[in-house]
């Protein structure tokens, strides 16, 4: 729930922020010489942008949290099996452990969505968020239907 509630905090301010570069760019475009009208285009590209990439990353944890939420369901979420530093950090030994098991499973049964999700908490366990992301999208291509690229 926290990380929810982070998230609408954060994107609420994204918003707001977008809006007033946007109306600062419309009042720009509202000054009529061709350098104010150029900047105040300029300005109004950056809220699109933004605008748009909020979108994506909301749409890929929306998606996310419904595979969540299935495999929850199905009571195949994996467990934290893995052990902890004194400062609550995870040991990386132990995410290595997991991640190596994680990839195996992926590698036997490449079109399961359901290995790719476990894959991609692993890859988060072990600090790589990208590659973390594309295993995480590969698991909701594969649950969707849709073709997955190698």
């Amino acid at each position: 729930m926290r990380a929810k509630l982070s998230y609408a905090v954060t994107a609420a301010v994204l918003v707001f922020y977008f809006v007033l570069v946007g109306s600062r760019g419309v009042m720009l475009i509202q000054s009529g010489t061709l350098i104010t009208v150029t900047f105040g285009v300029a300005v109004l590209i950056l809220p699109v942008i933004g605008l748009w990439f909020l979108w994506k990353n909301t749409e890929f944890v929306r998606k996310a949290n419904r595979l969540a939420a299935e495999l929850d369901a199905e009571g195949g979420l994996p467990v934290d099996e893995l052990r902890r530093l004194p400062s609550g950090r995870i040991d990386r030994d132990s995410a290595d452990e997991v991640f190596a098991r994680r990839k195996a499973e992926t590698e036997a049964q490449p079109d399961d969505w359901r290995s790719w999700f476990r894959l991609a908490i692993a890859y988060h366990d072990a600090r790589d968020t990208p590659r973390a992301r594309k295993a995480m999208q590969r698991a909701i291509a594969l649950h969707d239907g849709k073709p997955v690229q190698a």
